[in-house]
């Protein structure tokens, strides 16, 4: 997506953050009655669709630098990319426990 690893971290938990707020929020305009046999095909292709992306994110970078030979630049991006995506995830968590303490 970018060629700078933090904004592919920053793309993905977002996307993550929006994805968990629509399905958590989601009992309010459908129930499981109205889905049906939907509900596991929405799932799955969810999944899919979220395993997609999440590979783009992290990987399609880190091959074109393999492809273009450079093997240490390709390591280097995957793991700042992984490593920035931690962080955010470790500080979200935190701030979430720090606001459901204090609230």
């Amino acid at each position: 997506m970018s060629k700078n690893p933090f904004i592919n971290a920053f793309v993905a938990s977002g996307y993550i953050s929006i994805l968990v707020t629509l399905i958590f929020n989601s009992p309010r305009f459908i129930t499981d009655n109205e889905l049906g046999m939907m509900a596991p095909i929405i799932f799955l292709s969810l999944f899919v669709i979220s395993a997609a992306l999440m590979g783009y994110l992290f990987v399609y970078q880190p091959v074109q630098l393999l492809i273009e030979g450079n093997q240490k630049e390709a390591t280097k991006f995957f793991l700042t990319t992984v490593f920035s995506f931690g962080c955010i995830t470790i500080a979200m968590v935190l701030a979430w426990l720090l606001l459901s303490s204090v609230l």
